[in-house]
């Protein structure tokens, strides 16, 4: 579907009824949430699955990568598909880019979110925001890497990915190495940038819609810390720890995922 002049994005659209918009994380597309697909079809939802630009089979252009063009892109979408009353969730940096949605767009098309080991309020420290594992430094690391030996980096990332070298297998590694390959470098560099930088801190409190948010404990991606943040500024949200799972939760504990997703959109 085109959103702007020569930018086409991937979008899965399957099933009938109650509308689920999904939106991947770094450096993923909407292939990632097969399993999501599979039994929510099943249970009777419409399933809405957007590969922002730069990831998987979207169009990859030049030019900016950030949360605002992410949100500027799912609204077109939205808008075309004239979706009402949806449940959009976002794993990861698609969990950023959710929130940046609903506080931009006074939750247009969406009556309920969803949070899946989100990259928010920040993904990196700060002085006032001694949360999480990263600092800008580790950013400018992984940004250098990507653009040297980016092998490396997805290599690095699925060691951290999981809460251990059991709870993902190595076909489910392979099968995201696969759709992470179709990730753009240069998209990936940019969006490091924006999950570098981006202070989600205001969007928070401009949420007023219920929110679900499903974390791993065991996350050394985006730390449980952030879910524990991000619960406390969202007036209207639940938050749900999952025990046995580091980043990959919608595969570690797959599951669980799917039935607090699934109650929670009922």
């Amino acid at each position: 579907m085109e959103v702007e002049k020569n930018v086409k994005l991937h979008v899965t659209d399957l099933g009938e009824g109650k509308p689920v918009v999904l939106i991947h994380g770094w450096p993923l597309s909407d292939a990632m949430y097969e399993y999501q697909y599979a039994e929510l079809i099943q249970k009777g939802y419409r399933v809405i699955g957007i590969t922002l630009r730069g990831f998987g089979l979207s169009d990859k252009p030049g030019g900016a990568y950030n949360y605002d063009v992410y949100a500027d892109d799912i609204k077109v979408i939205l808008d075309k598909l004239k979706i009402e009353g949806a449940t959009i969730g976002g794993f990861s940096m698609g969990g950023a880019t959710v929130i940046h949605y609903v506080a931009k767009y006074n939750a247009a098309h969406v009556s309920k979110l969803a949070l899946f080991g989100a990259a928010a309020p920040l993904w990196t420290k700060r002085a006032d925001f001694n949360y999480g594992f990263w600092t800008k430094e580790d950013v400018n690391g992984l940004i250098a890497l990507n653009n040297t030996n980016r092998p490396q980096l997805f290599e690095n990332f699925g060691k951290i990915f999981p809460a251990n070298e059991t709870s993902v297998s190595a076909g489910q590694g392979a099968w995201l190495g696969t759709i992470q390959a179709q990730a753009s470098p240069y998209a990936m560099a940019e969006s490091m940038k924006a999950l570098r930088d981006t202070d989600l801190r205001e969007d928070l409190k401009k949420i007023k819609i219920p929110t679900l948010i499903l974390h791993g404990t065991q996350d050394k991606i985006c730390s449980y810390e952030l879910a524990e943040q991000m619960h406390k500024s969202i007036a209207n949200s639940t938050l749900v720890p999952f025990e046995k799972s580091g980043h990959a939760l919608f595969i570690e504990e797959l599951p669980k995922f799917n039935a607090e997703l699934i109650k929670f959109i009922k």
